[in-house]
């Protein structure tokens, strides 16, 4: 098996792709803000018999971002599966709200994707194989703010990622979860109580998902019926429509 490593490791669908990986057999590098949990997470996988790196950074910082990049770049421990799954969500209307934390979603979201996955690319492509899994969300495919502006980013960077990629042996998808239990929504101080249970849908098969389709060379990854003709629709119906239908939090 090889090596993955997952920013945003210690929570939610990180998490999820974290116990995935290291179930196959993959040695882990984790990347998280909180090196507590880092540390609680890599002794679990070192007493299953993985080799584990714990790198603590904060993506929202350059100087964090650069520190992982280093870490992708480097050609003596290469790194055979990219997850970029570091998530960031604000609750404010991006009229009126603070400017330092939209451009610090942004720099999680969509600067820290194109940097680390530049960063790995190379030496991916020079040994033939590789996998760069980017999670992107349903919220990409309909108005909502810096966010759904965001992941629309990383959709399209994929799309154009994968065509670049063709015939390299290196695979790239862009992960489209929608409504997902994890922490995100609880961290990001939003309320979800309006979302019926049968919107929401498990990190386990948003991960089993992504994980065949890498493999199976798609592009875009969307788990279960119910969000696979969500993208179906946003794709076709008149974008006025989706602007009157859609509400503004995010999925993921």
């Amino acid at each position: 098996m090889g090596r993955a490593l997952v920013t945003g490791a210690t929570a939610g669908i990180g998490a999820g792709f974290v116990e995935a990986l290291g179930a196959r057999g993959d040695d882990l590098v984790l990347v998280a803000r909180d090196e507590q949990r880092l540390e609680e997470l890599a002794q679990r996988w070192r007493s299953a018999g993985r080799e584990v790196e714990v790198l603590p950074a904060d993506l929202s910082d350059r100087v964090g971002m650069a520190r992982v990049e280093q870490r992708l770049a480097d050609s003596g421990r290469p790194i055979d599966v990219l997850v970029n799954n570091a998530g960031f969500g604000l609750t404010q209307s991006f009229v009126g709200g603070d400017l330092a934390a939209e451009q610090a979603m942004l720099d999680v979201l969509v600067t820290a994707v194109l940097r680390l996955t530049h960063a790995a690319v190379p030496g991916m492509v020079e040994r033939g194989q590789g996998r760069i899994i980017n999670v992107s969300s349903v919220a990409g495919w309909i108005p909502g703010g810096t966010y759904s502006a965001a992941k629309a980013w990383v959709t399209s960077f994929t799309e154009g990622l994968a065509l670049d990629l063709e015939g390299t042996g290196v695979r790239a998808v862009a992960v489209c979860p929608g409504y997902t239990r994890t922490e995100f929504h609880d961290r990001a101080g939003m309320r979800m109580g309006g979302v019926p249970d049968w919107m929401w849908q498990s990190v386990d098969d948003v991960v089993a998902q992504a994980l065949r389709d890498v493999e199976r060379g798609r592009v875009i990854s969307v788990a279960g019926p119910l969000y696979r003709s969500l993208g179906v629709a946003s794709r076709h119906l008149p974008r006025a429509v989706v602007r009157r239908a859609t509400g503004r939090r995010p999925a993921r």
